[in-house]
């Protein structure tokens, strides 16, 4: 059958305006909602059901094929390092090293590094009594401790792999994850302090006091060295960085190559920050490590459900040939990486996931690359990155991680509307300047 482009783009925005209300006004989880407008958009275009049907399970398996290990290994690393008190470590070791006087910076560095294997969400919660504690002993507004946290964490959560968003935009546009993982670290850099510039800023204005209660301490005997905690968060980021090295322009032949590639894919990597973790940990017992692992993998299942759901959505709108007709219709090739930030930041707006956003972004403009002129090695890495920075915007009610900052720190809704939100805005305005900085420096 023959659809014309105002229909195509009518079934299209009728799809994402249905998940949006479904998962935003319904509170359906992302996985359903995006499962259903697979079906509803498929519908919309007279597509067999048989077909849909094929469709969504090719694009479901796809993704998991790509993604499945090392969204789990990624998740399974956070949970040990909660356990066996290496987050804890890093982050006693930091504040030591910076003072008290830079506080809310040790904050954001300590969200930017912990965010990295970590999920923002579980991150925060895992740093919530530390936050509230070094508060309470500074002085200083848990307000400006909280966002200088929270935006650490959500700068790496947004830009970098294994984060699901990230990593499942990179696995659709075919971009390599340690080219991703350094550009990203640079973009995310800027971005993480113009957070923690503007938490203390404003925060100064909404100054708010915690209530009284007992702060939990961990006993220092159960605890790794600085050197041991460090060790599982700085190996993976190293072994895929070196692979991006090793595989830079054309493939150099030799052993230490081939090791440096083979050592640097996601999953190895993750899985040696996994065994550095476990043997750090002091006084552990077989159970007691089986049951993490089993946690680690429970906890994935639900993140993997979202990816694959959104994998399936993005095969659909892909069977749907977007892209001819929006190279038909509008001036993409004058927009390039200015179309995707904006259409993922209007999603994380309306929906609240960064991760949502970004997957069906993702499978938005996967079929647009040529038009928009990003068809390129360098140009799918620059589309990734675009969509990471409009994944940061904005983040409100709307967003489970907004109401996990103000729960776990305590704090009341007022102030947070007042400061988070505005946060989110100019990181997601920063990381998109940076990128097209480094549009202008990487030929596409």
């Amino acid at each position: 059958m023959v659809n014309s482009f105002s229909y195509l783009l009518l079934c299209l925005l009728t799809g994402i305006l249905f998940i949006v209300i479904l998962t935003a006004k319904f509170r359906v989880p992302a996985f359903f909602a995006l499962i259903a407008a697979s079906f509803l958009v498929g519908l919309g275009v007279q597509m067999p059901l048989a077909d849909i049907l094929n469709t969504i399970k090719e694009g479901f398996g796809n993704i998991m094929k790509s993604l499945g290990l090392i969204i789990v290994m990624g998740t399974t690393l956070g949970a040990v390092l909660e356990h066996n008190g290496s987050i804890a470590v890093m982050s006693d070791f930091i504040i030591q090293k910076m003072g008290e006087k830079y506080i809310a910076l040790s904050m954001n560095i300590i969200g930017f590094i912990v965010g990295m294997p970590v999920f923002c969400d579980s991150g925060f919660i895992i740093l919530s009594s530390l936050n509230k504690s070094i508060s309470r002993r500074t002085g200083i507004s848990p307000l400006i401790t909280s966002v200088s946290l929270a935006t650490g964490l959500l700068s790496v959560h947004c830009l970098i792999p294994p984060h699901p968003g990230a990593a499942a935009a990179a696995a659709l546009l075919g971009v390599d994850f340690g080219k991703l993982l350094l550009a990203g670290i640079v973009i995310a850099i800027p971005a993480s302090l113009v957070g923690y510039a503007w938490a203390v800023y404003a925060g100064k204005k909404n100054h708010v006091e915690l209530p009284e209660e007992e702060p939990i301490k961990v006993p220092p005997s159960a605890q790794p060295s600085a050197f041991q905690a460090f060790l599982p968060i700085a190996v993976p980021v190293l072994l895929m960085a070196s692979r991006s090295f090793a595989t830079w322009g054309k493939p150099s032949s030799g052993i230490w190559p081939d090791i440096l590639s083979s050592a640097g894919e996601p999953v190895i990597a993750l899985t040696v920050g996994v065994v550095l973790a476990l043997l750090s940990w002091k006084g552990k017992k077989i159970k007691i490590v089986s049951t993490l692992l089993a946690e680690g993998a429970e906890k994935a299942g639900g993140i993997l459900v979202i990816i694959g759901a959104g994998g399936a959505f993005g095969a659909v709108l892909a069977a749907m040939h977007f892209g001819q007709h929006f190279s038909k219709a509008l001036p993409l090739a004058s927009m390039g990486i200015l179309f995707p930030f904006l259409i993922t930041s209007l999603l994380k707006t309306a929906q609240g996931s960064s991760t949502v956003a970004i997957i069906t972004a993702a499978s938005l403009v996967q079929p647009l690359l040529p038009a928009l002129g990003l068809n390129s090695e360098n140009g799918h890495l620059l589309c990734v990155l675009s969509m990471g920075a409009g994944s940061m915007v904005i983040s409100h009610a709307n967003d489970a991680y907004f109401w996990v900052i103000a729960r776990f720190s305590s704090l009341e809704t007022r102030p947070m509307f007042r400061v988070y939100p505005l946060a989110t805005l100019w990181m997601g305005l920063v990381s998109f300047g940076m990128v097209c900085i480094l549009s202008l420096l990487m030929p596409h």
